[in-house]
């Protein structure tokens, strides 16, 4: 039986292999590594500030808002937004970009779906009826620009 290999974290190594993990995804680690990256995801988004933080920076997209404002509106010291927007950002959720001596803070929209589509890959068994539902709940959420002023 071949010996098992597992990812350590903060390590750039899969314990047990020979090779960084930025190999890994070439010879056969692909679904391993897409299925680290999103268990980074919802671990970051499985405490309440953060998860608060993140929904906030989704509402005021394509903005942003300043990491002071973010810290200010959620009600928690800025070190501790901080740290919580570090955790979001290692995880690829949100991205800060330095405005002067600003940093303004963005949900990255495109991870957010990678994650929920690797959520909902093979959702129901290809039975696409069983889907409809979830689907339609969240087709509303934004209709298109054209639909809004008609």
């Amino acid at each position: 039986m071949p010996k098992r290999v597992r990812f350590e974290r903060g390590s750039r190594y899969i314990s047990g292999a020979k090779f960084p993990i930025a190999l890994a995804h070439r010879i056969g680690y692909s679904r391993t590594m897409e299925t680290i990256d999103v268990i980074d995801a919802l671990s970051a988004l499985a405490q309440a500030t953060r998860l608060d933080t993140f929904r906030l920076l989704v509402s005021r997209e394509p903005e942003g808002v300043p990491a002071g404002e973010l810290a200010r509106l959620i009600g928690v010291p800025q070190n501790t937004m901080s740290t919580h927007l570090a955790i979001l950002a290692r995880a690829g959720l949100v991205s800060g970009e330095r405005q002067s001596r600003s940093i303004i803070y963005r949900a990255d929209l495109d991870r957010f779906r990678e994650v929920t589509l690797f959520l909902l890959k093979d959702c129901c068994g290809g039975k696409p009826e069983i889907c409809a539902p979830l689907i339609a709940d969240l087709a509303p959420c934004c209709p298109p620009k054209e639909a809004r002023h008609g």
